[in-house]
């Protein structure tokens, strides 16, 4: 099990992409804006992983990605997004972050959280070896 932060403006995709990880046997810590994110982050501790929305007011997935990550440098993230094209593409691989496109299955939502999750613990464990 993994402590997820989910982060999308509209309160019914987080709290359906909520629903589908907790069934998975995640926690889930929900937020609808870049600054309550970083609340709950300073609340609560780093996630293991986030999920974010790309298309955000104020203050997009990318932006709050690099905002999250100047205190937790590894964080491992998981763009969920309507927007396709090349250029969003190349700034999440940019980021070193996975994608799932909108609309989505359940099944695809978790497999690519357990696919994020898996290269995550298999960097931590090639660095713990290197030390």
């Amino acid at each position: 099990m993994a402590r997820l932060l989910v982060v999308d403006n509209e309160p019914d995709i987080c709290a359906l992409i909520a629903r589908y990880l907790v069934r998975a046997g995640h926690e889930v810590i929900c937020a609808h804006d870049g600054a309550t994110a970083l609340a709950e982050v300073s609340l609560h501790g780093p996630p293991d992983a986030a999920v974010l929305d790309v298309d955000m007011p104020a203050v997009n997935g990318f932006e709050l990605l690099e905002q999250l990550r100047s205190d937790h440098r590894d964080l491992a993230a998981l763009f969920l997004t309507v927007l396709w094209n090349g250029e969003v593409r190349d700034r999440i691989a940019g980021l070193g972050a996975a994608y799932v496109p909108k609309p989505f299955t359940p099944e695809g939502l978790c497999t690519a959280v357990e696919d994020l999750l898996s290269r995550r613990g298999g960097a931590a464990r090639q660095s713990e070896t290197a030390s």
